[in-house]
């Protein structure tokens, strides 16, 4: 009896192996799961990249409003008949003053 005992608890434990350390155990599917749901957090940003970029090539082949807007932006494009004017804007952190832009010495006098 005591011997069926043991190998009873031999047969459970080599049924258990595959289970906890084998191929398809628990902890890769654990890992595979966790590697699944971070891909489809991934797919989910890629398919809304998707539809902005569809919904963009839509634009750019029905119409020429979008067509001239990024030839503005990307290019610079102006008509003809428009006047461009290019506004600089002042460098900030820097002190406005002499125009030579070398520190100034300040003399005292007694």
């Amino acid at each position: 009896m005591r011997g069926l005992s043991w190998a009873l608890v031999v047969l459970i434990l080599l049924l258990q192996y595959p289970l906890w350390l084998g191929k398809g155990s628990w902890p890769r599917v654990w890992e595979l799961e966790r590697e699944m749901s971070a891909q489809k957090t991934a797919n989910l940003a890629l398919e809304a990249r998707n539809v902005q970029l569809a919904a963009e090539a839509q634009d750019l082949h029905g119409g020429y409003d979008a067509l001239e807007g990024r030839a503005r932006f990307e290019l610079g494009m102006i008509r003809s008949d428009e006047v461009f004017i290019h506004v600089i804007e002042p460098e900030t952190g820097k002190p406005s003053g002499g125009g030579s832009g070398a520190p100034r010495e300040e003399s005292k006098s007694k």
